[in-house]
């Protein structure tokens, strides 16, 4: 399966019986970033956070007494 990067545009080979080519097929809203910018992201926003005034913002998660 032919599969092209959201970012830089490079198209890449993948396997067709993979577990990622499957989540491309059925839900076509999910995208695919090849390796050198999912580590080029990685990389940049653990640098971010390192500074300390980058904050990510999650959902607080309330716990559950039952």
């Amino acid at each position: 399966m032919k599969v092209q990067c959201v970012i830089c545009d490079v198209i890449e080979e993948i396997e067709d019986d993979s577990s990622l080519a499957k989540m491309l097929r059925n839900r076509p809203i999910h995208t695919f970033m090849c390796d050198d910018c999912n580590e080029r992201i990685t990389k940049r926003t653990l640098e971010r956070l390192a500074t300390g005034k980058f904050r990510l913002y999650r959902d607080k998660k309330d716990e559950d007494d039952w």
